[in-house]
C-alpha cells in the first residue's frame, strides 16, 4: 500500500509484545534494574472485518487501551520521580490509534492534504495498519499545519493551525497516553483542557475561594502570546522529567518543527506551539505546570502569611490574596519567574484590584466608588450583596464583549439564511440560544440571558422583514415564533457551593 508520502510500506508484521523486562524505570535504573508494572503487553491487533464491525472493534479497543493506560497511571501515581522508558508501543498500538480516530471531530476542517474524517475511514483498517507501521519504524512525518483565523471578542483575529487528519489522530493517541502520567502530576487548581474538568469547575472553584477564604485583592493575569512564546528547549526538558522514551520526544519535536502553511508559503518558528493541534493543550499544561503551578504552590507555602487562592484555566489565571503587600510582592516575583522561561505578563490585561467582602466599604470610605470588576472564562465578576440578608456574594454576568460578539455572529448567520424556511432557521436559532443558556445559565445571570434571547428575536424579526414583500414583520407574529422556537430562559447550574458540596 502507499503511504502519505508516495512510498510503499509493504506488508505490516504484527509487533511482538514487550517482554517483562521492558517498562518504566526509575532514573537510577542501573542500581535498581527491576521493572515496574507500568507497562504491559500490547493489546492484540484487531481482526479483519468490514465496516459493520467498527462498533465491536471500538468497544474492544476501548477496553484494551484503558487497561494498558491504567497500569501506566498506577505506576505514575506510585512514584512521582519515575521516568517512563517505553511508551511508544502504546501510541502505535492499532487499538490506540483506532480509538483516537473515533474520538476526532468528524466535521473538523481538513488540513493541507484535504483529507476528511469520512475519507480516511473508507479504508480505516488499512490506514491504521499503515500508520502503525510507520510510527513503529520511525517513518512517520508530520505535515505543516494550515493557517486559519477565527475572530476574537475584541475584533482581532486569533491564528490557528489546522493539522492533517493523520497528525490529529497520532496527536490524540499520544495525548491519551501522556495524560495517564501527567494527570497524576497536575495540581488541583489547574482546570484547562484536562479530562473530567471543565470551565464551570474552574468558575466554581473561584467562586468558592472568593466566598470562603479571606480574599481582599485579586490578580487578574494574562500571559502575552503564550502559545507563541513557549520556549521549546525548556518544554522538552520539562517533558523529559517524566518521559525518557526518546521516540516520544522525537515525535513531539516533529510536530513542533512542522511549520505552518499560509498562502502556499511554509514558515517555521523556533518558539511556541501551533494552536489547534490535539497535543498543544497538553504541552501548554506541562509547560505551565513546571513554570507556574509548582512555583506558585511553593510561594504560597513559604512566602505568604495570609490566605492565597489560585485558579488557572490554560494561560488565564486568577490569584486572590488576603494582604495587598503580598499581592504586590507576588507580582514582582512572578515577572522574574516568567522571564526565566520566556514568558511575560500582558501589561494591559494584567491588573491587581481590590475585591472581596470589604472592598465596597473600604473604597467608599476612601471616596473611590464601586469596586472594580474582572473577567474570567466569559463572565464578569462583581462584588455584590444578597437581597435577603445583605451578605457578600459574587455576581457573575455574561461579559458584554462576549454577548455582543455572539449577537454579531448570529446576525451574520441570519443574513446567510435569509431565504431559508422559517422552521429551519428557528431550529438553528433554538440550538444557538440553548447552547448559550447552558453555558451562561448560572444563578443571578437571568437578566443577561433574557436580554440575549430578546435580542436574538429582534435580529430574527429584522431578517424576516427584509425578505418580506409586504413590509415589516410585526412583533405580534414574531412573539409566536420566539415562543415556539427559542428555549425559555432557565438556570442550568446550581450555586457553586452546592455543587462542590455534592462533588466532595
Amino acid at each position: 500500500m502507499m503511504n502519505g508520502h508516495g512510498k510503499s510500506d509493504g506488508p505490516v508484521v504484527p509487533a511482538k509484545p514487550p517482554n517483562n523486562g521492558e517498562g518504566a524505570r526509575h532514573p537510577d535504573a542501573s542500581r535498581n534494574p527491576r521493572p515496574t508494572p507500568a507497562e504491559g503487553a500490547e493489546g492484540r491487533g484487531p481482526a479483519k472485518g468490514n465496516p459493520q464491525e467498527h462498533n465491536t472493534l471500538r468497544a474492544q479497543d476501548r477496553t484494551d487501551v484503558q487497561q494498558a493506560l491504567a497500569r501506566v497511571r498506577q505506576a505514575a501515581r506510585k512514584d512521582k520521580k519515575l521516568r517512563f522508558t517505553t511508551l511508544m508501543h502504546h501510541i502505535y498500538n492499532p487499538s490506540t490509534l483506532r480509538e483516537a480516530y473515533f474520538g476526532l471531530n468528524r466535521d473538523a476542517a481538513p488540513g493541507v492534504d484535504g483529507q476528511t474524517w469520512q475519507q480516511y475511514g473508507q479504508a480505516l483498517e488499512a490506514n491504521i495498519r499503515d500508520l502503525s507501521a510507520r510510527l513503529k519504524r520511525g517513518a512517520y512525518r508530520a505535515r505543516p499545519a494550515r493557517r486559519a483565523y477565527i475572530p476574537k471578542p475584541d475584533g482581532r483575529q486569533r491564528p490557528l493551525g489546522v493539522t492533517t487528519l493523520e497528525d490529529k489522530l497520532v496527536q490524540r493517541a499520544t495525548t491519551e497516553v501522556l495524560n495517564a502520567i501527567y494527570e497524576t502530576d497536575f495540581l488541583g487548581f489547574s482546570y484547562g483542557f484536562r479530562p473530567g474538568r471543565s470551565q464551570h469547575n474552574a468558575l466554581d472553584a473561584l467562586y468558592a475561594g472568593l466566598l470562603t477564604r479571606k480574599v481582599n485583592w485579586v490578580l487578574d493575569a494574562d500571559i502575552r502570546g503564550f502559545f507563541d512564546a513557549i520556549n521549546r528547549d525548556w518544554l522538552m526538558k520539562f517533558v523529559e522529567h517524566r518521559i525518557a522514551d526518546q521516540r516520544v520526544g522525537r515525535l513531539i519535536r516533529k510536530w513542533l518543527n512542522a511549520g505552518v502553511l499560509e498562502d502556499g508559503v511554509r514558515t517555521y518558528s523556533e518558539t511556541g506551539t501551533v494552536q489547534g493541534g490535539s497535543i498543544s493543550p497538553l504541552l501548554a499544561n506541562i509547560y505551565l505546570h513546571y513554570a507556574f503551578d509548582l512555583w506558585v504552590q511553593w510561594w504560597r507555602k513559604t512566602r505568604a502569611t495570609g490566605d492565597v487562592i489560585v485558579v488557572r484555566y490554560a494561560d488565564d489565571f486568577i490569584v486572590g490574596f488576603q494582604h495587598q503587600a503580598e499581592a504586590e510582592r507576588f507580582m514582582a516575583d512572578l515577572r522574574l519567574r516568567f522571564a526565566k522561561f520566556g514568558l511575560e505578563l500582558h501589561p494591559d490585561k494584567t491588573r491587581l484590584i481590590e475585591f472581596g467582602r470589604f472592598a465596597a466599604e473600604n473604597r467608599r470610605r476612601r471616596g473611590q466608588g464601586k469596586p472594580e470588576t474582572f473577567d474570567f472564562l466569559g463572565f464578569t465578576h462583581l462584588c455584590w450583596t444578597t437581597r435577603t440578608n445583605g451578605r457578600f456574594t459574587v455576581l457573575r454576568q455574561t461579559m458584554r464583549k462576549r454577548l455582543q460578539a455572539k449577537l454579531a455572529e448570529i446576525k451574520a448567520g441570519l443574513k446567510r439564511r435569509m431565504h431559508d424556511p422559517v422552521p429551519e432557521v428557528g431550529k438553528w436559532l433554538g440550538m444557538v440560544v440553548g447552547g448559550h443558556s447552558r453555558y451562561y445559565g448560572v444563578p443571578m445571570n437571568t437578566p443577561a440571558l433574557g436580554l440575549f434571547r430578546h435580542r436574538v428575536g429582534w435580529l430574527w424579526q429584522r431578517a424576516l422583514s427584509r425578505r418580506s414583500q409586504r413590509g415589516r414583520f410585526t412583533w405580534k407574529r414574531m412573539t409566536r415564533l420566539v415562543a415556539r422556537y427559542l428555549p425559555r430562559i432557565r438556570v442550568y447550574h446550581p450555586y457553586p457551593l452546592q455543587r462542590l458540596d455534592v462533588i466532595t
